[in-house]
């Protein structure tokens, strides 16, 4: 459900409660889009989180702590400048519209108490967040809009502020059931659901499919078609919760999938999605911070997994371009040997050569056969001269073919290593997770870096997965930590798990003195197998060994190891089967 008018009385409902009265002790600003005000009111200390990016646009209660910019952006500035130690003294939803006032008693720099607005628009594309003076001039906003943006109205700094264009609609907290008959009767062709939610302020489609559902009428029936009992109906379900919206009873609620994961998210319970799973929250705040950080968290996750793998496989696509001209180049180098035996034969045949000759037929004694060869002469060049040119070519392709070897072997192992950083970005489940393989690829120089003085992020740790019977088992999410995790975590004794010759995560048994079970082992290869490019296959082959006689080659990029006296079990696993086995940290 979008944020409206239901959702936006609820929050405001429990604002007023926790907030009113409180002082702002702190005022940050960790996203472009995004306030967020630490307020101490008898009752504690409360976060109120304003955000007014286009994707997920919300005002509620956080408690998420995201880290700052070393340097506080100028609305952030502005902000602290005018609100800073300042008194909430209300905070109100004006006609039903997603939108919230928080007025503020604050003293200004002249000593003299003023009253500003925070305005918190929370509408899709088009929300804001505006700071506004006493006497109604706009001090500041997250986002600028001037008329080359928009021809409805201005938000820019020193301008009167002005309300969002009125679209006609009623205030539902003014609901009138002779005026909705009468609507409806003007109606006959609009269906009654569109009726609902185009007439009234702060309904979505989802608020007037449920009071539909509440009675008993087809949401898609049309008002000529619905009888009069029907439409009382209605009616009377939207005055009920119209009533309820008013004396502040409420019921937050969130629903999900089969999957857990959340679809769905009301200030009342909605009948009509009785096939999903339901948990209801005592605070509406707690219940749209787990749908938008769910939704927010898997739309930034996926946006930079993304990005990131797009560099990969770009980096991808120009070792393979580069593949096809070193195949090139090898093909060039296969006939070198031959221009070595044409010197060699014209130094034992110099003495018949005779400078202006165009070419020479001397016994090949290269050849089994002894059979007669022509050797190609540059006229203007003397015998000798000729030989030396066969030697240089000679030298110069085998110099070429050594470094054509060289580098395919080079770009074997970028392109084997790209690969296992694409398929460390199919288990990414966090943003930590993909900054990691971004500061990897920036250490590889395959990525730039930031310049300026960055924050010091905290690192992930690896997966962990416990065994049948209790052994605890390691898996890397990316090369850095499948370096840390063998290198530096493991103990010689360890037991190292990879598949053979797939990209893929390092697996650890961590084994404090046991020793391993066939079980455990086995266990510990499903996994090895779940982490790698092979995940889904048919039984793939995973190679183990004791961690000891795991090494890492100098100069080789992160995650590529060599190893002997290995043992290999072939094994398959699906996700069920490895999410049996992950420890709940």
């Amino acid at each position: 459900m979008a944020f409206d008018g239901f959702i936006i009385a609820n929050i405001v409902h429990e604002l007023r409660e926790k907030l009113v009265g409180g002082r702002i002790e702190k005022i940050s600003q960790p996203e472009s889009e995004e306030i967020v005000l630490a307020v101490r009111n008898n009752n504690g200390n409360h976060k109120l989180l304003l955000t007014s990016n286009a994707s997920h646009p919300r005002i509620c209660l956080t408690e998420t702590a995201k880290d700052n910019p070393m340097t506080a952006p100028l609305f952030c500035m502005v902000l602290r400048k005018h609100l800073k130690s300042g008194r909430i003294v209300d905070i109100t939803q004006p006609d039903f519209e997603r939108i919230v006032h928080i007025k503020i008693e604050a003293v200004n720099e002249m000593g003299y108490m003023t009253n500003k607005t925070l305005i918190a628009e929370i509408m899709g594309k088009h929300s804001n967040v505006i700071l506004v003076s006493d006497d109604g001039i706009i001090l500041d906003s997250s986002k600028h809009i001037s008329f080359d943006k928009s021809s409805v109205r201005e938000v820019l700094p020193g301008k009167k502020y002005e309300n969002p264009p009125s679209q006609n609609k009623l205030n539902p907290m003014f609901f009138d059931e002779s005026a909705f008959y009468e609507k409806a009767k003007a109606s006959p062709g609009t269906k009654i659901q569109s009726l609902v939610y185009q007439g009234y302020t702060g309904i979505s489609p989802v608020s007037a499919s449920e009071l539909c559902c509440r009675a008993d009428i087809d949401a898609s029936c049309y008002c000529g078609e619905a009888d009069s009992r029907a439409l009382e109906r209605l009616a009377g379900e939207m005055r009920s919760l119209f009533d309820d919206t008013k004396n502040g009873v409420f019921r937050p609620v969130v629903y999900f999938d089969e999957k857990k994961t959340a679809v769905e998210f009301s200030a009342f319970e909605l009948r009509h999605f009785l096939v999903y799973n339901k948990t209801n929250y005592e605070s509406v705040s707690q219940a749209v911070e787990l749908f938008y950080s769910e939704r927010r968290g898997s739309s930034s996750v996926n946006q930079k997994n993304r990005d990131t793998a797009k560099l990969v496989k770009s980096n991808i696509e120009r070792c393979l371009k580069k593949r096809e001209l070193l195949e090139v180049s090898f093909k060039e180098t296969e006939n070198r040997e031959q221009y070595r035996i044409y010197g060699e034969l014209l130094r034992a045949n110099i003495y018949l050569a005779e400078k202006g000759m165009t070419e020479l037929t001397v016994q090949n004694y290269f050849d089994p056969e002894c059979r007669n060869i022509t050797l190609e002469l540059d006229k203007d060049k003397t015998p000798s001269e000729n030989m030396q040119s066969y030697f240089k070519l000679y030298n110069k392709l085998k110099r070429t073919y050594s470094a054509v070897l060289q580098q395919t072997d080079q770009n074997n192992e970028e392109i084997a290593y790209f690969e296992s950083v694409l398929d460390s970005l199919e288990n990414c489940s966090s943003d930590a997770d993909i900054d990691e393989i971004k500061a990897e690829l920036a250490g590889g120089g395959y990525a730039g870096k930031k310049s300026g003085k960055q924050q010091k992020k905290k690192k992930t740790g690896p997966l962990r997965y416990t065994a049948t019977d209790g052994t605890l088992i390691y898996v890397g999410k990316n090369n850095i930590q499948n370096d840390e995790l063998t290198l530096k975590t493991a103990m010689p004794y360890d037991i190292w798990l990879h598949t053979k010759n797939i990209p893929g995560s390092h697996v650890i048994i961590k084994l404090d003195g046991k020793s391993a079970s066939d079980q455990t082992i086995t266990e510990a290869a499903k996994l090895a197998c779940y982490h790698s490019k092979a995940r889904g296959a048919v039984p793939t082959a995973v190679d183990y060994c004791q961690r000891k006689y795991v090494k890492k080659p100098a100069g080789a990029k992160p995650g590529k190891v060599i190893y002997d006296n290995y043992k290999t079990a072939y094994v398959s696993c699906d996700k069920e089967e490895a999410e049996k086995m992950l420890t709940k940290q």
